[in-house]
């Protein structure tokens, strides 16, 4: 027999269920709406799909997202907003201008520059409470300041002290050796070196040829006492937001004596401490295995060296699979490792979003899910993204060097000039000067 219509007559219609799978999905939302930043988009794309269903679950699926989409709006996350962090900054939220550090920047080091380099460096001024020295050559500047349509934005910074231009000569090419920096005194980044040495600016920071970089900053600032070579350090992140890792040395020197780590695990130790705010952190050393009798010649060297380091806590050998696992918070490889670490790790968001992209569902279900779920990827993708550590630290040498990534823009350029603020403002040269004053050279 085919089935009986339901009788409606005589009293009001019964609203139907929405479907397990809408209220799942709801549900889902509401748990995790805290890590959402998309939350206009995935908004849409639910109500969309949801008018596609029953028109009765359909309208209690599309209120339940617009209404965790109206609670979450002002959750919504902006990555800009922690570069403020506080520093110097009044209880309204505005920067007091008597505490803004000058920090010099080379205008013309990166693939890109001088335009999203200068970009960054508007951004960074306005959000950060600092003032930048940007040195650069006239012709290239006034281009690129045409091209991006920058004039008034750098009008109006000039124009309030934030920003001061300075000329310099022929910059070091990206494909140049590091030596030229001795033929080409007045090249921008060796200007900015000296502005630091000078007592001009607290820091300095670079997106250019990293070897030039360092041969500059050893140059015009000199090594620290009791470092043989600087290192180059960056900040990896954990499966611990609030935490980072620092690994160094990540590209600086290719080939290492067991002093050169255990002079890096000594400044690793004072950044993290000083700068990172980590009361004890823990010093790893890269190997592929835990024991201590494993390793090549470096690492069975290197390990007896950090054991007996009584300013430090050494932790033990760290393997590959730990080092984002949040058990170590400093730890010190040879450059070629580090460097092959640090080019792995930039891939690694954009290749996981990729890859769970093409592995989401499709269908009506499926967009469904995927549109809550690709904004939380999002969020890894930033977590991993080198964009948003800016640069890596040079330590070692006499003064606050930051070096950014040959392919910086704006925001690069921002987190970096937020790290190098932080490392200047957190005093963290004394503390170096007074361990170079102790520290044996160690062979």
């Amino acid at each position: 027999m085919p089935l009986k219509e339901p009788d409606y007559a005589g009293s009001s219609p019964k609203r139907a269920k929405p479907s397990r799978a809408i209220r799942r999905l709801v549900i889902w939302y509401r748990r995790n709406a805290a890590v959402t930043t998309l939350v206009d988009t995935a908004t849409s794309a639910a109500s969309s799909a949801a008018s596609s269903a029953a028109n009765t679950a359909g309208s209690v699926a599309g209120a339940a997202v617009y209404g965790a989409g109206a609670v979450l709006q002002p959750l919504v996350f902006d990555p800009l907003r922690r570069l403020q962090r506080g520093i110097g900054s009044a209880e309204d939220g505005s920067i007091n201008d008597a505490d803004r550090l000058w920090v010099a920047v080379d205008g013309m080091g990166g693939d890109y520059a001088p335009g999203p380099i200068l970009e960054g460096c508007l951004r960074a001024v306005e959000l950060l409470p600092l003032k930048v020295r940007f040195v650069a050559e006239e012709g290239p500047l006034r281009q690129a300041v045409q091209a991006m349509d920058l004039q008034e934005q750098l009008d109006q910074a000039l124009e309030r002290g934030l920003i001061q231009l300075v000329a310099s000569g022929p910059s070091v090419g990206m494909n140049e050796e590091a030596t030229v920096v001795r033929k080409k005194r007045d090249a921008s980044i060796n200007m900015a070196m000296d502005l630091v040495k000078e007592g001009l600016a607290t820091a300095v920071y670079s997106a250019g040829n990293s070897g030039a970089v360092m041969a500059s900053a050893i140059f015009r600032l000199g090594r620290l006492k009791g470092i043989d070579r600087p290192a180059i350090g960056a900040l990896f992140p954990t499966k611990n937001p609030e935490l980072q890792v620092l690994v160094l040395d990540v590209g600086a020197n290719m080939d290492c004596k067991p002093g050169y780590l255990h002079q890096w695990a000594l400044l690793g130790n004072i950044y993290s401490r000083d700068v990172l705010q980590v009361p004890k952190p823990r010093i790893g050393l890269v190997n592929i295995g835990e024991e201590e009798c494993k390793g090549n010649e470096l690492c069975l060297k290197t390990y007896p060296l950090l054991a007996a380091e009584e300013r430090f806590v050494f932790a033990g050998n760290c393997e590959g699979r730990d080092i984002l696992s949040g058990d170590f918070e400093v730890v010190v490889c040879d450059g070629f490792t580090g460097n092959v670490l640090l080019k792995f790790l930039e891939s690694v968001g954009s290749v996981l979003l990729d890859v769970i992209k093409e592995e989401l569902p499709r269908g009506r279900r499926g967009k469904v899910g995927s549109a809550f779920l690709i904004n939380n990827l999002r969020r890894i993708k930033k977590r991993l993204d080198h964009a948003e550590h800016g640069g890596a630290l040079l330590l070692g040498v006499n003064g606050v060097c930051v070096i950014g990534h040959g392919s910086s823009k704006a925001l690069s350029v921002l987190s970096a000039l937020r790290l190098a603020h932080s490392a200047a403002n957190h005093g963290v040269m004394a503390n170096l000067h007074a361990l170079s004053a102790s520290a044996p050279v160690v062979d």
